[in-house]
């Protein structure tokens, strides 16, 4: 808890930093504190370059960050969340100290100099960073390591947005990839503390103001459905035109790494003279899309623009997250097709803004599968409650249409494209790469689903397994029956207890016999008993027994 506390302070005093650090840095290049709200304007530093400047300040940002993030901290590269999750899932936590200080750098510069991204995948890692450090030096075991490593990243959201559950959310749902009691008291402490820090700083307000929300039809939650179906399709494809972009600039560049961003600062150059409200994060112009300030047109312009400048910022090796991009596409896209239904339908359409929100919150969900993150940081955004049945429905639509398309989030594709799946075995490892069938046990004698209790508690105190698999008369298998189930049974009052072994019969979780051994693992591990049955990829029938020693030995095997 004092940790928590500790660590929460940090990441809030981390975002000050931060913050300062891309308004210093904004104003020296563009002169402007944000020049996304006066797009197209001279530099008054240079005020003889005119709006051209913008073609030198990507190519001056990238030759001081180039450098830095190739001599100190590599992966300090990118838009962060991944490496954060990518430490928590498969190296107990443990970040350098370094990606702190390098990150707050880089990421500073490539956005002052006119990178189109956001903070939080920043601010997360270097939260996360603070984490794993102090865990360390408090000698914290892997599991507390990797639970402070998530209170920096819900300090960080906390106080970067001012949205302290969000916070909470995004480090329970997308850092840790589970929820508990422990987790949710931690991160809690880290959230408020730093939400206390960054109001003490920056007010009590939302980093966006945004319209009045309301729902005036029953018809409109149709709409708003349908939105949430269209914004998935568009923040998975954000997520492959990101990378698809990646691709094309490791394709074309040759030269050294470090000068990469320079080099690669002329494009992101030509998109800013040509659409110069992408410089930067681009808040002012989200603010009067939700607004209704742009024609439709326009909106649709914003909205690939966005794609293509986020894009390329981190293709040539840019610095910067992806959520406040994906809320940006997410408001242009909500914003052109309130429009559209309003001309359409001006009975039943409502306000255009309302769909600006939902399309933010939808996009994120569709592009990063984190829906309760999405909903909380909407609801707190804007304080209004009668945003949660529409958003809530966008957006869960959202999630599912994303599955649908796409295995992968836009930040786990990321390191599924180097080669790491969170879910399987880390680089290196002697467990994992196995299949299920090499590993696998003879099935144990099968219950039939007629037993009785007190004979099936006989036979699975002899047989030497937790769990048995149930057939039925005709011999066919349908489900598993553990010990700690029969027993919970057998202490029940006798009129209430089940009589046969086949009503406590459940089909758990599938493990397959040609499934890698660390994915079946993860299934294992979430089972009752001691053991599962593998079955047979086609017909789904047992054709072995997969427990934790036939796992070890696997490990033995190999030594």
């Amino acid at each position: 808890m004092v940790l928590a506390v500790v660590i929460g302070a940090g990441a809030g005093a981390g975002s000050i930093v931060f913050r300062w650090c891309i308004k210093t840095f904004t104003h020296l290049f563009s002169g402007h504190s944000d020049y996304a709200a006066s797009p197209g304007a001279a530099n008054a530093h240079v005020p003889w370059l005119g709006p051209y400047f913008v073609l030198l300040a990507p190519v001056v940002g990238g030759l001081l960050y180039g450098p830095l993030v190739n001599r100190f901290a590599k992966e300090a590269r990118g838009h962060g969340v991944p490496e954060v999750m990518l430490a928590v899932a498969q190296r107990g936590g443990r970040i350098s100290p370094k990606v702190a200080v390098v990150k707050t750098l880089a990421s500073a510069l490539c956005i002052g100099s006119g990178g189109s991204v956001g903070r939080e995948g920043p601010i997360v890692q270097i939260g996360s960073a603070l984490g794993s450090t102090l865990g360390r030096m408090a000698k914290v075991t892997e599991g507390r390591m990797r639970l402070l490593v998530a209170c920096g990243a819900a300090g960080g959201i906390a106080a970067t947005f001012n949205a302290p559950l969000a916070g909470v959310f995004f480090a329970m749902e997308l850092i840790l990839g589970t929820f508990s009691a422990e987790a949710f008291g931690a991160t809690v402490l880290a959230s408020v503390t730093a939400s206390v820090i960054g109001r003490a700083a920056f007010g009590n307000v939302a980093f966006l103001r945004l319209p009045g929300f309301r729902v005036d039809h029953l018809a409109q939650y149709g709409l708003f459905a349908a939105l949430g179906v269209v914004a998935a399709v568009v923040g998975v494809g954000f997520s492959r035109f990101l990378y698809l972009v990646e691709d094309a600039c490791d394709w074309l560049w040759r030269g050294p790494e470090w000068l990469r961003p320079a080099v690669g600062g002329l494009a992101l150059g030509l998109v800013l003279l040509l659409l110069p409200q992408m410089y930067g994060v681009g808040y002012p112009v989200l603010q009067k899309a939700t607004e209704g300030g742009y024609a439709v047109g326009f909106l649709l312009l914003l909205l690939v623009g966005k794609m293509l400048a986020t894009s390329l910022t981190i293709g040539i090796g840019g610095s910067g997250g992806v959520f406040a991009p994906s809320l940006f596409i997410g408001a242009m896209l909500g914003s052109a097709y309130g429009i559209g239904v309003h001309h359409l339908l001006p009975a039943s359409a409502g306000a255009v803004g309302a769909y600006a929100l939902v399309g933010m919150g939808a996009v994120f969900a569709g592009a990063a599968r984190a829906p309760i993150t999405a909903v909380v940081i909407l609801f707190e955004l804007t304080g209004e409650y009668s945003i949660i049945l529409p958003l809530m429905l966008a957006i869960v639509l959202a999630a599912a249409t994303s599955r649908l398309l796409s295995h992968d989030t836009i930040y786990t594709l990321k390191l599924r494209r180097r080669g790491v799946d969170l879910e399987g075995p880390a680089q290196g490892a002697r467990l994992g790469s196995q299949l299920v069938d090499s590993v696998m046990e003879p099935l144990p004698s099968s219950l039939p689903a007629s037993t009785t209790l007190a004979a099936s508690a006989d036979l699975l105190s002899l047989s030497g397994h937790g769990a048995l698999p149930v057939v039925d008369d005709a011999g066919e298998y349908i489900g598993v029956v553990t010990a700690q189930a029969v027993a919970e049974a057998l202490a029940e009052e006798p009129e209430a207890a089940p009589v046969r072994v086949g009503e406590l019969a459940e089909p758990p979780a599938p493990i397959t016999a040609d499934q890698p051994l660390a994915q079946a693992l993860h299934t294992l591990l979430a089972a009752t008993g001691t053991g599962m049955p593998v079955l047979d990829s086609e017909q789904g029938k047992p054709v072995g027994w997969l427990s934790h020693q036939s796992a070890l030995r696997a490990v033995h095997a190999t030594a």
